[in-house]
């Protein structure tokens, strides 16, 4: 094989509050002709970087201090990071293309799923306007989206996020480029469309041609569809070489650290809970419409003409200081019920009680708030850019009446945020930072603080450590379990991602067009489940054997040479 990209020394700097701060100190890496290698690392530590350097796509204040990236074309090698604007839009789409991270967030929402897809060939004046929108519908199908003329003219919110995640890899593969960079391309995705897409995108490869340069956080991923892989840490590569000899025997603290704490490739047995007999959370007969002509309590809604039930007739018993999964594909109903029992909108039919609260008659109201909080998936979106990390802990305390806890005394709120920041582990000095000078772990850490400092009885965590890489999700199960056990909180836990669910659930609940198709503890539903579709979701938890089994060996080696050094 020959290389069809080379990084060599590449050192790229961003500018923070008028100073530089280097993001990738020295980076050389090559890139085999059809080939997938795969960037991965913790957040920050210079893969998405490394990847926007190689399409000439760094964001505002990045430049590039050193090195180059050159593409190895049939006229000859082109460095990326030297070419004037007009020659770098004449390359990306036609020889290099991005499928970036979040389809929720990169189509035009006011421009059609056709208009997006065909965008890179008007660019590259591809042909007529009718052959345009004929490549369109070809692509849309080639790419797995059912009935592709209806899509093309529909917009990204009647879109599931799979689907848009296909129509970002239609517009990639439209000119049918050299090299495709995919930058996260299924972490905010559940774990069956994951497989889908990446199937997907190994097809279209081997059909093009084309190199991949996978950017993921996920070392399971990594491992199940790289030919080599790059360890990055602090913007150093740490290693590098084919996936499984790199995998199979890391050199490197930081590749040991991210296979350890990679929960696909857990071997830990699901928890066994020991269930108080009577439920804190009780959930019957939920029904959830969308575009129903009527809504509000049990009974008292006739089904719209065209109401999508996205919940239907979903019954949960959630025990006092346990913690429920809800898992499921995308559009199963999951999120919808997590917002339900955190009084942000009426379902159609059904009941839902914390304790003695009832919570549909309790909407909006201070009490509710005081008895559950929401942490939603991403930490980048939940926090005000404007506010300080203090003000964003301390307002849901200043929204409160003195009688239901609120506290408006300068200095008693600032002790009790604090008190909040401590909790997460987080030290005081953080309150006088704004969320952009935070990592994405952080800002977690600060939305939890956030729902904890006003001390609810149970928290809906909704996707809360989807968008984290391993190390810093790790952490941040580690911090739920250790303030679970501390404060006596129970959890509703929304994931896409059962080997998260094998960590930190008690019971779960398997959700599928809306409808509970399995419930049971942890243990039981993960061990011998009775569903198909769970069986489904369980076998599409990327996790290669060979790579379990060198795990293993890892740490029985680790195990063997601390019981010589104690000897």
């Amino acid at each position: 094989m020959s290389a069809l990209l080379t990084i060599d020394d590449l050192a790229v700097s961003y500018r923070t509050r008028g100073r530089p701060r280097t993001a990738v100190h020295g980076v050389s890496l090559e890139l085999q002709r059809g080939e997938v290698l795969a960037l991965v690392g913790e957040s920050g530590s210079g893969k998405t970087t490394i990847g926007q350097a190689a399409i000439g796509l760094l964001p505002s204040g990045g430049r590039v201090e050193r090195g180059a990236v050159r593409l190895h074309l049939a006229g000859g090698p082109v460095d990326v990071t030297s070419l004037p604007p007009r020659a770098l839009q004449q390359l990306r789409g036609a020889r290099i293309a991005l499928v970036p991270q979040d389809p929720g967030t990169s189509l035009n929402p006011v421009q059609t799923i056709g208009a997006s897809v065909a965008a890179p060939l008007r660019i590259h004046r591809w042909g007529t306007r009718e052959a345009i929108r004929r490549r369109v519908v070809e692509l849309l199908e080639r790419v797995g989206l059912d009935d592709p003329e209806l899509r093309a003219t529909q917009y990204p919110h009647e879109l599931s996020g799979g689907m848009r995640q296909r129509a970002l890899i239609a517009a990639a593969v439209a000119l049918e480029p050299d090299l495709i960079i995919a930058d996260e391309p299924t972490s905010a995705l559940d774990v069956t469309v994951q497989r889908r897409i990446l199937d997907l995108l190994d097809e279209l490869r081997g059909e093009l041609g084309s190199s991949v340069l996978l950017i993921t956080h996920d070392l399971a991923v990594a491992a199940e569809r790289a030919d080599r892989i790059a360890v990055l840490r602090a913007g150093r590569l740490e290693e590098h070489g084919d996936t499984r000899a790199v995998l199979r025997d890391p050199q490197s603290d930081c590749t040991a650290v991210l296979l350890a704490d990679a929960p696909a490739l857990s071997d830990a047995s699901p928890r066994v809970p020991l269930v108080a007999t009577e439920p804190l959370v009780t959930i019957d007969g939920l029904v959830h419409e969308y575009g129903a002509r009527s809504a509000g309590r049990a009974g008292g809604a006739g089904r719209g003409a065209d109401a999508l039930r996205a919940v239907d007739e979903v019954g949960l018993r959630i025990a006092r200081g346990t913690t429920h999964a809800l898992v499921g594909e995308s559009g199963s109903g999951k999120t919808t019920i997590g917002r339900a029992l955190a009084g942000f909108h009426a379902p159609t039919a059904g009941t839902i009680r914390i304790g003695d609260l009832d919570v549909l008659a309790e909407r909006g109201s201070r009490r509710l708030r005081r008895a559950v909080q929401l942490v939603s998936q991403n930490p980048y979106a939940a926090l005000d850019p404007r506010r300080t990390i203090g003000q964003t802990i301390g307002e849901p305390l200043q929204n409160l009446p003195a009688g239901h806890g609120g506290v408006r005394a300068r200095a008693a709120l600032a002790q009790r945020v604090t008190a909040a920041l401590g909790q997460v582990a987080l030290p005081a000095e953080m309150a006088d930072r704004l969320p952009r000078e935070l990592s994405g772990g952080q800002r977690q850490r600060v939305a939890i603080a956030r729902a904890l400092i006003i001390e609810p009885e149970v928290v809906v965590l909704d996707e809360a450590v989807s968008a984290l890489d391993v190390t810093v999700q790790s952490q941040i199960l580690d911090l739920l379990e250790h303030l679970q056990r501390e404060l006596g909180l129970t959890y509703l836990f929304i994931t896409h991602d059962l080997a998260v669910v094998r960590r930190i659930a008690d019971t779960v609940t398997v959700l599928r067009r809306g409808r509970a198709i399995e419930t049971g503890t942890a243990q039981q539903v993960l061990s011998s489940p009775q569903h198909d579709d769970t069986q489904a979701l369980l076998d599409a938890v990327p996790a290669p054997e060979w790579l379990r089994d060198a795990r293993r060996g890892q740490h029985a080696r680790a195990t063997l040479t601390g019981q010589l050094e104690v000897a």
